[in-house]
């Protein structure tokens, strides 16, 4: 990533400490600051100036970034860390869509459409990569197509955060145009990213206020909305439960919508494979449109391998608590290869098939799902009434 010599770049001041409503302690990490400079603490937008600065216990006139300081404000102010003090005429922006240049710089590949964590000077957020536009080669400038971003390699892409945060462009200051991206479920740096630029969507698209709420349309269903998120192996008996459970919802008189490979890999998802890439895709849409439907008053069900722990927390946080119940259908990989109900394991081990699921690509079995049942100890009616007990006693 290109460095910068942040003393050039506009006064940005990170507090780090409050001392109290007109002291603050922190570093400058970018910029001059002088006495009597007029300042705005950000996010709140809230106007004073500096009185004093001091570096190590001794008062100085003026600073230079990067240093660490007290401030004494002329006003008292409503300020916590992690706040940002700005020049008053000179302050950053805020968005919660980026143009970025990303560096994958940790040990795995960067998937667009998975959940990661930013952190940044200005604040930080869960992200996603909403496009990977191109690649870069090396130290050129070559663009060259790309689905996913390998350790090593750097690409131009689109992110979305979930909260705006507070940016300049990294070409005007590298101390705040700059982030990491963590991985969600173990902290680990994944990326280094530049941010090139605000997408100006970011400000113009607003949710539309409805008076039509998802409470309304599930009183006059009269049930309460549910996600059931079947995930195993293929062969597991997802499917067959799945349906089964829908058959009783049905009988009982409940609006349920089954979504699974059948029907959504032949429409809304025909254009993925099956690579890891278009896997992770694969279940954003799928937990997108389920949220849609819950949001409709449905009871949800859904059968998918979903192999990806990131993939399946993604979807759990998309729902309010209790909405959402994760049943892990755990058959072992050698009974579900001895089912092989539509020859897929015979295929894949004679190399007709790439990426299979517990083969060749990985399943990350859940590791805190609501129910976990065993059908090599259950029946699928068994399995169906399970599930159906656990929705009522959630609250269903």
């Amino acid at each position: 990533m290109i460095k910068q010599d942040n003393s050039k770049s506009p006064m940005r001041f990170l507090v780090s400490a409050v001392a109290s409503p007109n002291k603050v302690e922190g570093q400058l990490v970018s910029g001059g600051l002088s006495r009597s400079e007029s300042v705005a603490i950000l996010p709140s937008g809230q106007q004073t100036s500096i009185l004093t600065i001091a570096a190590q216990g001794q008062q100085q006139k003026t600073a230079q970034a990067i240093a660490d300081l007290t401030l004494e404000l002329t006003y008292s102010v409503s300020i916590v860390a992690g706040n940002l003090i700005t020049a008053a005429d000179d302050r950053p922006e805020f968005s919660d869509q980026f143009e970025a240049r990303i560096h994958c710089s940790g040990q795995q590949s960067l998937l667009p459409g998975r959940m990661y964590f930013l952190e940044a000077v200005g604040g930080c957020s869960e992200v996603t990569i909403s496009k990977l536009k191109y690649r870069l080669e090396d130290d050129s400038e070559n663009q060259y197509a790309a689905n996913t971003l390998r350790p090593g390699q750097t690409a131009i892409c689109n992110i979305a955060l979930t909260r705006p945060i507070i940016y300049d462009p990294f070409s005007i200051c590298g101390a705040t145009g700059s982030f990491r991206l963590l991985d969600k479920s173990g902290g680990e740096p994944i990326a280094e990213g530049e941010i090139r630029h605000g997408l100006r969507r970011a400000s113009n698209v607003h949710w539309q206020a409805l008076d039509v709420d998802k409470q309304s349309r599930a009183s006059i269903k009269q049930q309460i909305p549910k996600i059931l998120w079947l995930t195993g192996l293929s062969g597991s008996g997802k499917s067959t439960i799945a349906n089964l459970i829908e058959k009783k919802l049905i009988a009982a008189r409940r609006h349920s919508y089954l979504l699974d490979g059948d029907n959504v890999r032949h429409g809304l998802n025909k254009d993925l494979g099956f690579t890891d890439a278009d896997r992770v895709e694969n279940i954003r849409r799928v937990a997108e449109t389920a949220k849609l439907m819950l949001d409709a008053g449905l009871i949800v069900i859904t059968s998918f391998i979903s192999p990806f722990r990131a993939e399946r927390e993604m979807a759990r946080t998309l729902f309010e608590e209790g909405e959402f119940i994760e049943i892990f259908i755990d058959t072992s990989l050698e009974i579900c290869e001895q089912r092989d109900p539509k020859g897929l394991y015979r295929k894949a081990r004679a190399g007709e098939i790439k990426n299979f699921t517990g083969l060749d690509s990985p399943y990350e079995s859940p590791e805190n799902p609501e129910l976990q049942l065993d059908t090599t100890l259950l029946t699928v009616e068994q399995a169906a009434d399970a599930i159906l007990a656990y929705m009522k006693k959630s609250g269903s």
